[in-house]
């Protein structure tokens, strides 16, 4: 069986699972533990960061390079096109998303991490007694700012990340008036990467993640909530509803501490 090396909170991670869920691949879910597990995955696979696919005795690391191996070594549910025009559409879209929404997508959600303390303590496990949730809801999102800008997630950082960002979607939603999927009538690659790596701005509303319930259907404030942007969430939902497997399903899922110091 496959193994994915992961993070449940990674949106790198979540492009692969949902590229293996639409490929139909069986698979078990490893969850890496922050710092330790990640010199263990090093020290197995030339990578620290995830996802890492292990097929066999063959690890593969990097979204992207997971996306181009499943292709050539399972071509049946093809996500690349064959036409040239639109695999080359949709291998643009693809290596965007990997920048823009990932990279974005990233700096906006610790941006909402620090300044709400709901969205914050949300993220805390179900079982993390009272006092440490309040706690860490009672930081002031002021501290975590100016803690946030020596590494590049400061508030100016993140205000420019919502802005792209918004971007971004009004381009998604202006393209998705007219067609069913980015590059035209067929599902590819750039639907799955963009897909994913959306879970930060709008977390899936189903039970697609091991994540707390409270952040279902949650994401960004003024970008997951903004009805402009309703057109493109719901196109993301419904490709869930068709292609996405529940988190129970695909395999087993550890509660360890999750990590978005990722790719």
């Amino acid at each position: 069986m496959l193994e994915l090396y992961q993070f449940e909170l990674s949106h790198y991670s979540e492009k692969v699972r949902l590229i293996l869920d639409y490929k139909q691949l069986e698979y078990r879910k490893i969850e890496v533990t922050p710092g330790v597990g990640q010199i263990e995955l090093m020290q197995k696979s030339g990578s620290r960061q995830v996802p890492v696919l292990k097929d066999g005795s063959t690890y593969i690391a990097d979204s992207t390079e997971i996306a181009m191996y499943l292709e050539r070594k399972y071509p049946e549910r093809p996500i690349l096109p064959t036409d040239s025009l639109a695999k080359g559409q949709c291998l643009l879209i693809e290596e965007w998303a990997d920048v823009s929404i990932g990279s974005m997508g990233r700096k906006a959600f610790i941006g909402a991490l620090n300044q709400n303390q709901n969205f914050r303590t949300s993220l805390l496990p179900a079982n993390t007694p009272d006092l440490v949730k309040t706690a860490v809801g009672a930081i002031p999102g002021e501290l975590l700012d100016v803690l946030g800008t020596g590494v590049g997630f400061g508030g100016e950082a993140v205000r420019e990340a919502k802005r792209s960002l918004t971007q971004d979607l009004e381009a998604l939603c202006l393209i998705l008036q007219n067609q069913p999927y980015l590059t035209g009538d067929t599902l590819t690659l750039a639907d799955l990467a963009v897909a994913g790596l959306s879970i930060y701005l709008k977390f899936p509303a189903g039970s697609y993640l091991n994540i707390p319930d409270p952040l279902k259907g949650k994401g960004i404030p003024g970008l997951a909530d903004n009805i402009t942007f309703e057109p493109f969430f719901a196109w993301r939902d419904r490709l869930y509803g068709d292609f996405r497997q529940g988190s129970v399903a695909i395999g087993s899922s550890s509660t360890a501490p999750t990590s978005i110091d990722i790719e």
